[in-house]
């Protein structure tokens, strides 16, 4: 009976958690489903909608191929933009006040000023500039190319969205550059490393994870700036050449939700693909996986293995004392 007496004395009581409930939030959540299931229904019968049409042009292949455009602007104009951008960010950085104010300069008016007044310009181009002249100043030019053979309004909308895109790529990356430790550059330089080998080896896949983000918001970004080329004037992208085909079938709602649904799944794709960059970039960042000899030690001493991770605190309590048990 007076072990049996210790034991409870020394066995402290359980702790019983109960969950919260939260109504108003299951409430919020079954209204919410309830207008997105009306919202549907409406859709689906709503004749304005014209599902019918919507499925004939969808794979038209006129859509298709104007789909195919888009895709190709976005491509060529985020390559451009992001090795210009990189370029400049690096300007930015550069102790060289000539290059900095330089560098500043071009965001100032790139960032400064819409980006279809800038595809307008673009489009004026060959007005403004009747012919493009390779040679030494104040002679005969070597060379000379008329300006509306050499730039059409493809290589014109590649210009002008890689251009305005790259004054916010160029903010993006130097954003990243700067979020390393300047310890890391001073330990690299004290390694023997040269300014490149610390940019492509230390510097670079560290901001990698500040870039990736904001940089994938930026292609999907782009690709729907597209649908502004029409400033320039380039037709042959998705909107443009859906509008035209409503213009002609008086289909314009239907034609939208073509332009629409394409858009989607281009967002989509890039979407799902920006999501598993940032998790390459982002190893060894949170949660790490427990240290198992040290759980096995933890458990020996307390009785329990400690859980890490899930953003759950870990606490680990001391054995019992037999000596303090048996002065309470």
């Amino acid at each position: 009976m007076t072990d049996t007496a210790a034991t409870a004395e020394k066995t402290e009581p359980g702790i019983k958690a109960i969950r919260l409930r939260h109504p108003w939030r299951n409430t919020f959540a079954v209204v919410l489903l309830i207008i997105v299931a009306l919202f549907i229904a409406d859709a689906a019968m709503r004749p304005a909608y014209n599902w019918p049409a919507v499925g004939k042009y969808l794979f038209d292949q006129r859509i298709s191929q104007a789909a195919f455009v888009t895709l190709q602007l976005t491509v060529y104009s985020m390559i451009i933009a992001i090795i210009l951008g990189v370029t400049l960010a690096i300007m930015r950085l550069s102790p060289n006040p000539v290059v900095n104010s330089m560098a500043w300069v071009y965001l100032w008016v790139f960032r400064g000023t819409p980006v279809y007044v800038q595809l307008v310009f673009w489009g004026l181009i060959g007005t403004i500039y009747q012919s493009i002249d390779i040679g030494l100043p104040f002679t005969d030019p070597w060379v000379s190319f008329p300006t509306r053979v050499a730039l059409s309004a493809f290589i014109l909308a590649i210009i002008g969205l890689a251009l305005n895109e790259a004054a916010y790529m160029a903010e993006i990356v130097r954003a990243g550059l700067l979020s390393v430790d300047s310890g890391q550059e001073e330990a690299a330089t004290a390694l023997g490393m040269s300014w490149f080998q610390t940019m492509v080896r230390v510097i670079v896949p560290q901001s990698m994870r500040v870039i990736i983000p904001p940089a994938g918001n930026e292609v999907i970004s782009m690709l729907k700036t597209t649908s502004l080329v029409t400033a320039i004037p380039f037709t042959l992208e998705l909107y443009t050449r859906s509008r035209d085909i409503s213009a002609v079938t008086f289909e314009t709602v239907p034609m939208l939700l073509v332009a629409s649904i394409w858009y989607l799944f281009f967002t989509s794709i890039l979407m799902v693909g920006q999501y598993f960059l940032e998790k390459r970039f982002a190893r060894g960042i949170g949660d790490r996986r427990p240290d198992k000899k040290a759980d096995d030690a933890t458990a020996a001493m307390t009785g329990v293995t400690p859980v890490v991770g899930g953003n759950q605190p870990t606490v680990v309590l001391p054995p019992n004392d037999p000596d303090q048990g048996d002065r309470r």
